[in-house]
């Protein structure tokens, strides 16, 4: 094995990875519209930022003077650390084509080439606005040398933080596989996890500014000072530079160091994962045989409800298939972006409002579960079985009656039970039953909608997702459902709620309004639920 014949091949693997992330965000035109939309929006931030950013270069003295300066320079490799153990678990744990690749170059190259080609994606996605703001706060300082010492000091740190991150998720994988069991277990308690970091960071936002947080406590306990003088290191030559000190010495050599190190880690973690012959049949054709003799071959039985309809029976299927295949509901993870700021107001809320908006709370829920879960990508999520499914008899009004089916079933018993869980709380009866019925009735309304704007924009490319591919819906249709069902919804609980109140009197106008909410609603489920049906009897293979 030589070194230097594994670092060649790597760059270029790597490069070639690069060059298709590159190909594939501009591949298709709805990409480069959803890129487009997410440069305007955090592009946009960033703009709006940089003023302040030039400001604090102008006026700091030294880095003490630079807003919590080592607790960020702590985060920084920590963040680095744990976003390449994530990107591993989703993507880079395996590499396209491995049974070709694998046995053209050592595995070691193989590593290399995709530790490389996600420090470019990093680059590309973070040290680009980085560079931005750097170059703000340097124009502030007027030291412009300082945007070349700061890629000196933080291009090892990445590197060293990516290798380790990625051995740390390939060792994650390997646990998986060895204990598939405790797997799933895994991975729910890790999607909980990511959506309790998502709801707390949204929430520290308004602690800082009650000034509830104790900042100066978190900064001294939270922050690494040899890490901190490390990354001071990129101010020499600048009216900010701090004396050199051995800690920052002893962390470059160290990081240096670690690096090689990581990468023998990495490979050899990496090795034991690709080339680890997977389970044999001999316990899936246990457990198939266990099944049967129970009267549930393959453990698939259709209860009893679903069963009296090909509808409910596809239902049932889907169902099933989410709690084996987890991965498939990733993309509810943007629902605790929307959590954060009304958690804050249930817990901000008087005790005589609490049950009424945790009601209304309910309600909403239970509508997005029931469009988000399966209607979102019904003919990207069919595919694979295309050429089976419209072979049986099911008829696709069928297939596609299941989809919405399975989503009301989850829908629904949210949107029921936790308004008529509230009446606990204070709510009254006629104002939990009110929010109850209304929120059966947007679920039915979300799910049928789902169907026709998922089945618009199918997505077929699977993605590996903490080492299982599955295939999400488009961001943009995600998007797309939530601004038409979250003010849909909104305006119907809140009319909801004035009239259980008795704030709403009869009138023509008030009637007038009603009806047109209710035939826009129901009409556009109606058009969309009709229009999938139609896109599965029209599906053609190319």
């Amino acid at each position: 094995m030589s070194l230097r014949r594994d670092v060649r091949h790597g760059l270029r693997i790597g490069r070639a990875e690069f060059v298709r992330s590159l190909r594939g965000y501009a591949s298709e035109t709805r990409r480069i519209i959803g890129l487009l939309l997410l440069l305007l929006f955090f592009g946009g931030s960033l703009l709006f930022s940089l003023p302040a950013v030039y400001v604090v270069g102008r006026g700091a003295q030294s880095v003490t003077e630079i807003p919590f300066f080592d607790l960020v320079a702590t985060a920084i490799p920590v963040g680095l650390a744990l976003l390449a153990t994530f990107r591993t678990l989703e993507r880079i744990g395996r590499v396209e084509n491995e049974s070709l690749v694998l046995t053209t170059v050592h595995p070691q190259a193989v590593v290399i080439g995709l530790i490389t080609a996600e420090i470019a994606r990093i680059g590309l996605w973070f040290g680009l606005p980085l560079a931005v703001v750097a170059a703000t706060f340097t124009a502030g300082l007027g030291a412009p040398s300082l945007l070349f010492t700061t890629a000196v000091v933080v291009a090892p740190l990445a590197c060293c933080t990516t290798v380790w991150g990625y051995a740390a998720g390939v060792a994650v994988l390997r646990a998986f596989k060895r204990l598939p069991g405790v797997r799933r277990t895994l991975k729910v308690v890790g999607f909980v996890a990511m959506v309790g970091l998502v709801l707390v960071s949204q929430s520290f936002g308004r602690l800082l500014a009650e000034g509830s947080l104790p900042l100066e406590w978190l900064a001294a306990t939270l922050t690494f000072g040899p890490l901190a003088d490390y990354l001071a290191l990129a101010f020499v030559g600048t009216p900010l530079a701090r004396p050199f000190s051995a800690a920052a010495v002893v962390t470059f050599a160290a990081i240096v160091a670690l690096t090689p190190v990581g990468l023998v880690v990495a490979t050899r973690q990496a090795s034991a994962l690709w080339f680890t012959d997977r389970a044999t049949g001999g316990d899936r054709g246990s457990s198939a045989a266990s099944a049967e003799a129970n009267g549930s071959p393959g453990g698939f039985s259709t209860p009893k409800p679903l069963a009296a309809t090909s509808g409910g029976h596809v239902a049932w299927g889907l169902l099933v298939r989410g709690v084996r295949h987890p991965q498939k509901f990733t993309h509810l993870v943007m629902l605790a972006f929307f959590l954060g700021p009304l958690g804050t107001t249930i817990v901000q809320s008087s005790a005589d409002g609490l049950g009424p908006l945790l009601a209304a709370s309910g309600a909403g829920l239970g509508t997005y579960l029931a469009g988000a879960t399966f209607g979102l990508n019904p003919i990207g999520d069919d595919r694979p079985q295309f050429p089976m499914l419209l072979l049986t008899p099911t008829a696709p009004r069928e297939l596609v009656r299941g989809r919405v089916l399975a989503g009301v079933i989850l829908g629904v018993p949210v949107a029921a039970a936790l308004p008529l869980a509230t009446v606990a709380l204070g709510t009254s009866p006629l104002s939990a039953v009110g929010f109850a019925l209304v929120g059966v009735f947007m679920c039915v309304a979300a799910a049928a909608f789902s169907v026709g704007i998922g089945a618009a924009y199918p997505i077929y490319e699977e993605r590996e997702f903490w080492g299982a591919t599955t295939v999400v819906p488009s961001t943009l249709v995600l998007m797309a459902f939530m601004f038409v069902v979250g003010p849909g919804t909104v305006i119907g609980l809140v009319a909801t709620w004035f009239g259980v109140t008795g704030h709403l009197s009869a009138t023509p106008l008030l009637a007038a309004g009603l009806g047109l909410y209710l035939l826009v609603t129901v009409g556009v489920s109606c058009g969309s639920y009709r229009y999938a049906v139609r896109r599965y009897r029209t599906y053609t293979f190319e």
